[in-house]
C-alpha cells in the first residue's frame, strides 16, 4: 500500500468489461494514470518475458498482429458495431486512424514504460522484451498517461509457474 494512492479497478472478478467502458471509466473518474495487465500467449511455448507498450503507430508487422489479436476482443461484445463505430480490429485502415490520434501524455507513457521495464528487469529478473508502440485500443482513447503490461508467457510453462507463484503475483 502506498499512502496518497488510491487504486480504481476495472473489475475485481472473473468478469470481462468491454474496452471502452475501461477507457471511459478511467477517463470518468479523472485518473492520473492508467495500467492495462495482461498475461501474454503465443502458439509456440518458447516465448518469455515482460513488455510494456504505449499508444502509438505500430512499428512493424508483427506488432500490428498483435494488436489486432488484443483488440479483437471487441468482437466478442453485444453490439460491438455500434459501441466502436467504425473500430475493425481486423482492418488496416482502423490503425492508421489510431496512429494519428494525438497523444498528449506519450512522453509520460513512454517514462513510465520505462521504469516498468527496468523494475520487472533489475528487481524481479524477468526477461525484457522491451516498450513498444502499437494501437491499442484500451490505452489510445484514455486522457492521461496510459502503459499495456504483458506480464509474462501462460502458454510458456516456466512463465505460467512464475505468474501463478507469490514473486510472480
Amino acid at each position: 500500500s502506498f499512502p496518497g494512492i488510491k487504486v480504481l479497478y476495472t473489475r475485481d472478478d472473473d468478469s470481462f468489461p468491454k474496452l471502452k467502458e475501461r477507457t471511459e471509466f478511467a477517463n470518468k473518474n479523472n485518473a492520473d494514470l492508467f495500467i492495462s495487465i495482461h498475461c501474454n500467449a503465443n502458439e509456440s511455448k518458447k516465448p518469455k518475458g515482460v513488455s510494456t507498450w504505449v499508444m502509438g503507430p505500430h512499428k512493424n508487422q508483427a506488432n500490428l498482429k498483435v494488436a489486432q489479436k488484443e483488440n479483437a476482443a471487441i468482437l466478442l461484445e453485444d453490439n460491438y458495431q455500434q459501441n466502436y463505430e467504425d473500430f475493425d480490429p481486423n482492418s488496416p485502415e482502423t490503425y492508421l486512424a489510431l496512429s494519428l490520434r494525438q497523444n498528449v501524455h506519450l512522453n509520460e507513457s513512454l517514462m513510465l514504460a520505462k521504469y516498468v521495464q527496468d523494475e520487472f528487469r533489475t528487481r524481479v529478473g524477468r526477461v525484457d522484451r522491451g516498450v513498444k508502440q502499437s494501437g491499442f485500443y484500451v490505452i489510445s482513447f484514455t486522457t492521461m498517461p496510459s502503459v499495456l503490461i504483458e506480464t509474462g508467457f501462460l502458454t510458456n510453462p516456466t512463465e505460467e509457474d512464475f505468474l501463478n507463484s507469490k514473486k510472480g503475483k
